[in-house]
């Protein structure tokens, strides 16, 4: 055992498992020691960075040993991204790692009787499958560690990019990203050369000078192309990297502007401006078309959400005489999506803005057999919401990661529904939950979904039956 700084560096230490939240773990003396960028059977060196009564947790500084299951990382930022960080780990074997992590946690946090749970739906594409990414402007650059440990002098340089994790004030400067397909990084990369071309000034993001803040990049599976420039104030030069954008780029349908004063990121509070094209794009899934605005929520992965969604219906079997509840409705994806299989369907959703969302894309499909309703589910499910609109043959949960509120698992289990669906992004909330419903239900059927390939992130369906 060495030491390095405050706590020591634990030598040759073998790494046995993977965790929830994707981190790798070993045992040294009895205690669980947790680190990044390792995979089962490295044998590393780890410097400690925190001790806990029952657990350490530190990053790898040497490598004695490769474990056999490692494989190369295809990204070059591997390592300084916080994304992707199980490229080192085969897709065989990240599914492997998915799949426990869904069956442990149920098993362990649920408690209740569990079937045989499905193989995890691996997806087709493992890179260039999100939908959006945004990018962060830095007026100076986070160096690779390669070059830190140089020694040389490295002059300051602007970035457009990710924020290095941890570091709010940090970010590196993207070359390639391997998560959304063309034109995206076409665009980043182009943004950046005309604005360091023209002396637009990125942003300190301490002291929050500068005019260039964030560009966020929104791609279809139709083709359609949003491009959101995010700035401090807008200016003549601005309009001027807008209308390079627009001419360099035509494929891009949807051009927005917005000023952003403030010292967080958001933009959800602030005023979009249209600078050209539409004020939406258009996703697909089934003929369905789903209407995204700027600030409209939709899943990351289409393609995949396609077959997640399919799982759900497929779970949910609605006959055509039943009604439907989708609670967490969103941008009513999966309420319209299931629509023609219902009598009714009764979409919830506590953002408003999303709402009208869900009401605009059921009539631009022509579906007249959704309602939609903006408000805190669990004050709107009540017994009277539920006698004017229809009590639920089945309700479908996808919750945000935080699970659902236990006000309204009392609500369902008063509501009594013959089958609930329950589509979660966190398996460790979602088993929470099924341990309340499992007084009224069983749980029949479970299907993992892999809809982040590279990521520890895993999205699971659980189909559960009114108990006789």
């Amino acid at each position: 055992m060495g030491r390095r700084g405050k706590y020591p560096v634990i030598e040759n230490v073998k790494i046995e498992d993977v965790a929830a939240e994707g981190k790798a773990i070993a045992r040294v003396n009895e205690k669980i020691l947790f680190t990044t960028f390792a995979v089962p059977g490295d044998v590393v060196d780890i410097q400690i960075t925190n001790k806990r009564k029952s657990y350490l947790e530190g990053y790898v500084v040497r490598y004695h040993e490769y474990s056999p299951l490692r494989t190369e990382p295809f990204c070059e930022h591997f390592g300084m991204c916080g994304g992707c960080k199980w490229q080192n780990l085969p897709y065989a074997e990240q599914l492997k790692f998915k799949q426990k992590q869904v069956v442990d946690q149920l098993t362990r946090i649920a408690k209740v009787e569990l079937p045989e749970v499905s193989p995890i739906l691996g997806s087709e594409k493992t890179k260039y499958y999100r939908n959006k990414l945004e990018f962060t402007f830095s007026e100076s650059r986070w160096l690779s560690q390669e070059e830190i440990s140089s020694g040389a002098d490295f002059e300051p340089e602007p970035a457009l990019g990710y924020h290095i994790p941890g570091k709010f004030d940090k970010v590196f400067d993207v070359k390639n990203c391997y998560l959304q397909p063309e034109p995206s990084n076409s665009i980043r990369l182009s943004i950046k050369k005309y604005a360091v071309e023209n002396n637009l000034q990125f942003l300190n993001l301490r002291s929050k000078d500068g005019v260039m803040r964030n560009v966020i990049v929104r791609t279809a599976s139709t083709g359609d192309v949003m491009v959101i420039l995010v700035v401090k104030t807008y200016s003549d030069e601005i309009g001027g990297l807008l209308n390079y954008i627009k001419n360099e780029f035509p494929q891009t349908t949807s051009l927005f502007y917005v000023e952003n004063q403030k010292v967080n990121d958001t933009i959800n509070d602030l005023d979009l401006v249209l600078f050209h094209g539409k004020d939406y794009i258009l996703e697909e899934m089934e003929g369905i078309k789903f209407k995204v605005g700027p600030k409209s929520f939709y899943q990351t992965n289409s393609e995949q959400a396609y077959e997640l969604y399919k799982v759900a219906r497929e779970f949910a079997n609605i006959n055509s005489d039943e009604h439907v509840y989708d609670l967490y409705t969103g941008t009513g994806t999966i309420a319209n999506f299931v629509a023609a299989k219902a009598k009714h369907v009764v979409g919830i959703e506590y953002v408003p803005e999303a709402i009208e969302d869900a009401k605009v894309n059921s009539e631009i499909n022509g579906i007249k057999n959704t309602s939609f309703f903006a408000g805190d589910i669990k004050d709107l499910l009540t017994e009277g919401f539920m006698q004017e609109q229809g009590y639920p043959d089945v309700v479908i949960l996808d919750p945000p990661r935080a699970g659902v509120h236990p006000d309204v698992l009392d609500a369902i289990l008063h509501a009594s529904p013959k089958r609930i669906v329950y589509v979660s992004c966190n398996p460790a909330t979602q088993a929470r939950d099924i341990a309340i419903l499992d007084k009224g239900y069983r749980v029949t059927q479970v299907q993992p979904v892999d809809m982040f390939p590279h990521t520890h992130h895993v999205e699971n369906v659980v189909l559960l039956v009114k108990r006789d």
